[in-house]
């Protein structure tokens, strides 16, 4: 997604044109991400320096992870929906409903490599005004710190100012649920690719122990935010362990799964 902001209008459609350039999928996958739900087998188990970092329903968030980044905020292109591609997306519908409205975009130079797919990040104004976001694409800025916030975001943020000075830092995100896991619609057992949705805390590593993983294995993050598996999970069960930036981590065991299933797991980060 471009962010580069022109004052002249009849430069916006291209900057809506340029908002795909983030996005990546492998193989010629379609990445809709949707169909039907995989099998567990075992309950999931939230582990970190002593204790999970989720602290119960309705915890709204913020405990910094990062240091601050000083810039200013823009409205959009960011929204879920639109004439332009989230880098981070495809989102299915269940996550669009549960993670709301209050999104953002970074630059390049903080999220290209994927890292900052669905992390959460903190905006707080020159003006004193502050939101939560949740990041799900990246792009070109007129500056590294510079971020696009979606509509919902701007609203709780501005007062018409400008320049709109703000800075934004890493946080916990707001408990929306357990973690899920969203299959691309080419996985399968030789080739396997995934997202890890609606984490607390921006995920590190994804791991897998599964019949071509003796140990724990870790996957290669693609710059959409997926987890890849070159080789694939190989037939059977296996057991997903999801490392946070803090060390924090979460483990669940599968039967199987579903190519583009979107699968619940019982518990988060």
């Amino acid at each position: 997604m471009a962010y580069v902001r022109s004052l002249c209008l009849a430069l916006s459609c291209v900057v809506l044109v340029a908002a795909c350039d983030g996005s990546s999928s492998q193989d010629g996958d379609s990445n809709d991400g949707e169909g039907g739900a995989g099998a567990t087998a075992g309950n999931g188990a939230s582990t970190g320096d002593g204790a999970s970092t989720s602290s119960g329903a309705g915890d709204p968030g913020g405990l910094p992870l990062g240091e601050e980044v000083a810039g200013e905020y823009n409205l959009g292109p960011v929204e879920w929906e639109g004439s332009f591609w989230n880098a981070c997306g495809p989102y299915p519908a269940e996550i669009t409903t549960i993670e709301g409205n209050l999104l953002a975009g970074l630059s390049n130079e903080y999220a290209a490599d994927g890292s900052q797919c669905d992390a959460c990040i903190k905006i707080v104004t020159a003006l004193g005004h502050e939101t939560i976001a949740r990041v799900v694409t990246y792009g070109v800025t007129t500056a590294p710190g510079n971020i696009d916030v979606s509509q919902a975001a701007y609203d709780v943020l501005t007062e018409g100012e400008y320049p709109r000075t703000m800075t934004w830092q890493l946080v916990e995100c707001p408990d929306t649920g357990p973690l899920s896991f969203q299959y691309q619609t080419g996985a399968n057992t030789y080739w396997t690719s995934l997202w890890v949705r609606n984490p607390r805390i921006a995920v590190d590593q994804l791991l897998v122990k599964s019949a071509n993983h003796a140990d724990f294995t870790p996957l290669e993050r693609g710059p959409d935010g997926t987890f890849t598996d070159a080789g694939g999970f190989g037939d059977g069960g296996f057991t997903l362990r999801v490392v946070a930036i803090d060390g924090s981590s979460f483990e669940q065991a599968f039967d199987a799964f579903e190519p583009g299933a979107l699968v619940t797991a019982s518990g988060n980060l």
